[in-house]
């Protein structure tokens, strides 16, 4: 692909993934539009279009389920997040892992490169490849992964009313406790597995 894409342009992307997963085909315009709450076709097919001058997707002008998919196949692996951008960005993108997201319970829509010692005990090492489920939920004892102005880091979540407590597991290092009402924390993703530090053949 020559041009990040956005935010909304990715959520096409991956809906047109996942159906082609579980359909074994490419979904309709309306389909997407049904998905993605569009109000009209026409909406799902800017979007197309827009990811077919990016080089994500082939159109085949004719066909209603003329979309073919054009980025390598398997979990994207991210590196590198930049501040600010979105984790999927795909300037992050260092590779894709050859492996089927649905291996993983939920699914796993990315794999992080972990960057640091600080969970080891939860087994999670310097390099290791955390399986991400997309999400903005967590429950308590959930490992997530949180952006705390603009950085990005993988933690134990603790929550208690307005406070969340992003938990290491690695006595070197201290917690970070956020006063929601003072400082935004956004959920990224819960951790659904872990694949060691290995080269991706």
């Amino acid at each position: 692909m020559n041009t990040a894409l956005t935010n909304r342009q990715l959520q096409v992307l991956e809906c047109i993934r996942s159906f082609v997963e579980a359909t074994g085909m490419p979904p309709t315009r309306a389909e997407i539009a049904k998905q993605l709450g569009f109000r009209s076709a026409n909406a799902a097919e800017d979007h197309l279009r827009a990811l077919a001058r990016k080089g994500a997707i082939a159109l085949q002008s004719g066909a209603s389920r003329g979309i073919r998919l054009l980025s390598p196949s398997g979990i994207p692996v991210v590196g590198e997040v930049a501040a600010g951008n979105p984790i999927l960005a795909t300037e992050h993108i260092e590779d894709h892992y050859p492996l089927p997201p649905k291996l993983f319970n939920p699914k796993a829509h990315y794999l992080l490169r972990v960057r640091g010692m600080s969970m080891q005990d939860a087994g999670i090492l310097n390099r290791d490849l955390l399986a991400v489920h997309r999400t903005q939920e967590a429950a308590n004892g959930q490992i997530v992964v949180a952006r705390l102005e603009d950085e990005v880091t993988v933690k134990e979540f603790r929550r208690r009313g307005n406070i969340v407590t992003l938990i290491p597991k690695n006595p070197e290092f201290e917690p970070v406790k956020v006063d929601l009402r003072e400082q935004p924390l956004v959920i990224e993703g819960i951790g659904v597995g872990v694949i060691r530090n290995e080269p991706i053949s």
